[in-house]
């Protein structure tokens, strides 16, 4: 079995047969990382480079993880101290890895759209780790994968994604999943935190009061704000934030019934999210970090061979 793709650039174009594919193979990758001795040598003899053009924690150690996992040989370069700080352009920064035999190329970029465009211009399968405020479609499936771990499905479940949506890449690729896989799904936040076309648009629910949210739902996503992407004041200040749309134990035990809560971190804590919350039984937070190497090394897997440029 193979994915239809020869990427993986996004959710928005991706067919649910390869999502249930890539899920389903992330399963048995994740039986893989509960033995004693966690490799397989399925990617032997395959290079692949970790570009990243962003700071990253989690998704980085994740993908080299998985990829040392799988027996590969990784490559890890960053924007900082190379040639890109020279003027060097990506296409270049990346031709000249390439002429180094480099088999596959994950990539995080500031820019919308960086890895489709690579995609068009060298014979390599590329992973899209997060573009700009566009995409960041395997924390989508490691959360779909999460979430149908502990749910037991995806179908008619509801998420309600929490936060700052109109910057976060995170949102835009669970959205495009959960919709697809027959989830209904909810958006909530301030108003300056949520794309005015957004209901009509991606058909989802708004909902600007938090605890009509966390009583619809079945499960919360709660989003980091992300002041690094923001060029305005959009709320007056991160204590205020907190009171209004900060999860607390307290909102939750004001809640006649459970949740599960998700965070794709990093987490800021006593903003979107209290300490006694993200680490509490409701939260499935450290489950995420452990299944994204799982679905990680599913979608590495996968697309080593499904290389059909």
């Amino acid at each position: 079995m193979q994915l239809s793709t020869p990427h993986l650039l996004g959710i928005k174009d991706l067919p649910i047969a390869d999502i249930d594919l890539i899920l389903s193979t992330a399963s048995h990758f994740k039986d893989v990382l509960q033995r004693p001795i966690k490799k397989v040598p399925s990617l032997r003899d395959t290079t692949i480079v970790n570009l990243f053009y962003e700071n990253s924690t989690r998704t980085r150690i994740s993908f080299e993880l998985a990829e040392k996992r799988l027996s590969a040989d990784t490559l890890n370069f960053s924007a900082s101290g190379s040639s890109v700080s020279k003027g060097e352009s990506l296409l270049d920064t990346v031709k000249n890895i390439l002429s180094m035999k480099v088999d596959m190329v994950v990539m995080r970029h500031s820019s919308s759209g960086a890895p489709h465009f690579l995609a068009k211009h060298i014979p390599v399968a590329i992973v899209n780790a997060g573009d700009g405020i566009n995409e960041h479609p395997t924390q989508a499936l490691l959360d779909a994968f999460s979430i149908k771990e502990k749910c037991g499905t995806l179908e008619g479940k509801k998420v309600v994604l929490i936060g700052d949506i109109m910057h976060s890449r995170v949102a835009l690729s669970n959205i495009y999943l959960l919709k697809k896989a027959g989830a209904e799904v909810m958006v909530a936040g301030p108003p300056t935190l949520i794309p005015i076309y957004i209901q009509e648009a991606l058909d989802v629910r708004v909902e600007y009061n938090l605890k009509k949210a966390l009583q619809w739902c079945d499960v919360a996503n709660v989003l980091r704000i992300q002041l690094e992407r923001q060029n305005e004041v959009l709320f007056s200040s991160l204590r205020e934030y907190n009171l209004a749309y900060g999860i607390s134990k307290k909102t939750l035990e004001a809640l006649n019934k459970e949740i599960v809560i998700l965070h794709p971190g990093p987490i800021n804590r006593g903003v979107e999210i209290d300490s006694d919350v993200a680490d509490s039984s409701h939260s499935i937070i450290l489950q995420q970090v452990e299944n994204g190497v799982a679905v990680r090394m599913a979608v590495l897997y996968l697309l080593s061979n499904a290389q059909n440029f």
